[in-house]
């Protein structure tokens, strides 16, 4: 029996440096209405991970941990906005429903920490990322692929991480 399953993808991060820079390979894929739902307990890089995703995606905004506004906006030129959603001081997925997710997923891609809270009011189809804590700077990132789009999208991921394309 695999310790992965077939739609996911390990890589251990050295770095908040490297975990940024795979962040940005991540980010240069997305599309508006993607979501990629990060899992990972206090410490465990999901905030330099999304640095690195907005980055890669095309915005130079600051990227900070959203726990006290709930959302943040990251833009690029055009329309498009990169919404970064920290889902831990909410209590339910019904609080997550007062959002208006949709509209977010509108207007650019969609990230949020501590997704399993609300998970029910995500897409059923997203990337996850489980991110655990090995020494003091290495990371353990799981990636796992909820449907079709997504088992590409970290197909091109595992691409642009190996070959640097």
């Amino acid at each position: 029996m695999p310790i992965l399953e077939a739609n996911a993808f390990e890589f251990f991060s050295r770095s908040p440096e490297q975990t940024r820079r795979v962040g940005m390979r991540l980010g240069s894929l997305l599309a508006p209405g993607d979501v990629v739902c990060l899992d990972g307990d206090l410490g465990t890089g999901k905030t330099t991970l999304v640095q690195g995703m907005a980055t890669g995606w095309g915005s130079t905004d600051a990227v900070s941990s959203p726990t006290f506004v709930l959302v943040n906006l990251y833009r690029r030129p055009g329309e498009e906005r990169f919404a970064h959603l920290d889902a831990y001081r909410l209590s339910s997925a019904l609080e997550a429903s007062d959002l208006d997710l949709d509209a977010l997923l509108g207007e650019g891609p969609l990230v949020v920490e501590w997704a399993p809270k609300i998970i029910q009011s995500l897409p059923r189809e997203h990337l996850l990322v489980r991110m655990h804590h090995m020494q003091e700077e290495h990371r353990r990132m799981i990636f796992t692929a909820n449907g079709k789009h997504y088992e590409e999208l970290l197909s091109a991921l595992q691409e642009t991480i190996y070959r640097g394309t």
